[in-house]
This record gives structure tokens, sequence and C-alpha cells, in this order.
């Protein structure tokens, strides 16, 4: 049953993906695309990309340890790396999978306890969305110009907005979803999907409170910036392997970095489809006078993601051998 049930979501998943990958590229001139990628890329920009990929997975990993540490004492570091990388390509297959398997792996191979190794996995996904949420409040205040900009040359894209904001069905259907809200809390409060984001959240409240006690809180700041800074980077760098987007500023880069990740965090296989829809939206926003800025976006899009998780394959393929082979004395 559990088996049926985990091929069901795979097959849903990957569906969903598939149709957006299907409906962002329908259309697209292939071989304009591929003539594209084949004379029109530095790929030396995108190697010195994945090695910063690299450097922020080992980043994470030495994060990583210094929770583990703290709650159920020393893991080396290379299952510790191995475990993260399995996990990365684990969520190429099943969204959100990744964590239970480098959990399980470090329980197996590290004899530790599987739910304390789970909770630090909990609380570094509440640290990475605060990042996040930090990141998005920055590129909104600091590109909202842009979104100004945007709204001043397209006034009926405004008034659309303006007239649905207005409308009064908008604002009967926001005071019907606060009433029942109120009147049913009780009953929402005995839901099980309730119950259970309450858990969650008691969970990343309770990790946050835990951070006061590590023993090495300036490291474990230092990596945790790191891991964002190089994750920014891995993108930006791409920017300088095609002329149309090298001149574009590191805030350009900030914001569009910021936008795709909001694709990479739905329960989508890679983001695919999601993350090219978002960054070939910025770019359009940001390059709307670009000849051929339709298929040069697509194209960057493509090289971009495909290349990132080209590498998690790889490195997680020989991850899943090495794990093994490394610790036959267990």
């Amino acid at each position: 049953m559990k088996t049926l049930k985990t091929i069901t979501k795979f097959s849903i998943f990957l569906c969903i993906s598939l149709l957006l990958f299907f409906l962002v590229y329908r259309g697209q001139d292939i071989e304009k695309l591929k003539l594209i990628l084949k004379t029109e890329v530095n790929y030396w920009w995108v190697v010195f990309s994945l090695f910063l990929g690299l450097l922020s997975h080992i980043s994470r990993t030495i994060r990583w340890n210094i929770l583990l540490e703290r709650t159920d004492g020393h893991v080396s570091f290379k299952n510790a790396f191995l475990a993260v990388m399995i996990g990365y390509f684990a969520n190429l297959a099943l969204p959100r999978m990744g964590e239970f398997t480098r959990c399980g792996i470090i329980s197996k191979y590290e004899g530790k306890s599987f739910p304390k190794v789970l909770g630090t996995v909990v609380l570094e996904r509440a640290i990475d969305m605060l990042m996040f949420l930090i990141l998005l409040l920055i590129v909104v205040v600091s590109q909202f110009h842009i979104v100004v900009e945007l709204l001043n040359k397209n006034p009926e894209i405004k008034d659309a907005i303006y007239s649905f904001l207005s409308a009064w069905y908008t604002i009967a259907i926001f005071v019907f979803v606060v009433s029942m809200l109120y009147i049913f809390r009780k009953k929402i409060k005995q839901l099980k999907f309730y119950k259970k984001i309450s858990h969650i959240l008691k969970d990343i409240s309770d990790g946050f409170k835990s951070l006061k006690r590590l023993d090495n809180k300036l490291p474990f700041i230092l990596h945790t910036l790191a891991i964002w800074v190089l994750y920014y980077l891995m993108l930006y760098v791409v920017f300088f392997a095609f002329d149309f987007t090298s001149h574009l500023s590191p805030l350009v880069g900030l914001a569009v970095f910021a936008l795709s990740t909001i694709g990479m965090v739905l329960p989508i296989q890679g983001g695919i489809g999601a993350w090219h829809f978002v960054v070939i939206s910025s770019l359009m926003i940001y390059l709307p006078n670009v000849d051929n800025i339709s298929t040069l976006s697509r194209a960057f899009a493509f090289l971009a993601h495909s290349s990132m998780n080209l590498m998690i394959v790889l490195v997680g393929v020989l991850a899943m051998i090495a794990l093994p082979l490394l610790n036959r004395k267990k």
C-alpha cells in the first residue's frame, strides 16, 4: 500500500513538472535554441557555477554537522556529505524525500537516533526558510521601482489589478473566508491538517530555542550565510556565460535568484517547469528591448537548470556507490 502511494505521488508530481515544462517551451524553435547553446555560451562560467554549487553543499554539510554534534554526538564528515548529496538526488525523484533519505543514512551508518537527526533537518529547513524570506524582502524593497515602472508602462495590467482588488466579489469572498475561519475556529483546530501544522511550528520554535545552546554559534551563522551567498553566485555567474545577460548588475541577479527560489520550493521534482517559468519571466521583465529575448531567456533557464541538476545526479550516483564502500566495516 505504501509503495503504491509513493508511486502515485511520484507520478503526479512528475506529470505536473513535465506539463509545466511543456507549457514553458511550447512553440519554441528547438533548432534556434540548440544554436544558441552551441555558439553563444561560454561554458567555463557554467563549470565555475557548478564548482560554487559543490562548495555550497560542503558548507551545508559542515553546518549540519554542527547541529548533529550538539544533538546526538559526533558524525563523520564523509558520511554527512554523502548523505546530503544522496538527499539532493532523492529529491529529484520525489520532493522532500531527500530529507528522510539523508536522516536514514546517518541513522544507519552512524548509529544515531532517526527522530533526533530528523529534528536537525527540520531546524535546517526552518532557518533556510527564514533566510529566503529575508532575501525576498530585500529584493522587494530594492526592486520595487521595477514593478512600478512595469505597471506604468502597461496601464492595462495596472487597471486589471485595481479592478480585481476593488471588485465587490473580491471583498465579499475575503469577508466570507474570514467569517468562516472565525466561526469554525474551534472545529478547525481539531482538524488533522491544523494539528500537523501546529506540531511543525512547535518543532521549529523548539529548534530555534535550541540554537541558543550551540557551542559553535559563529561558524553556524557563517555557514548559513555562505550557503545562500554561494547559491546566489551559482546562478549569477551563469549571467556571464551569455552576452545578453553579462551586463546585468548583481542586484538584478539577486532578484532573479530570489524569484527562482520560489520555483524550487514548490513540491515539484527539481523545480522543473516552475523554475524555468520564473527565471524566463524575470529576464524578460529586465530585458524587454533585447532582440530574440524569448528564445535567449529560455536557453539561459534550460542551461542553468540542467547543469545544476546534472551535477546533483552525477555526484548523487557517485555518493550512492561510495557510501557502502567507505563503510565496509559497518
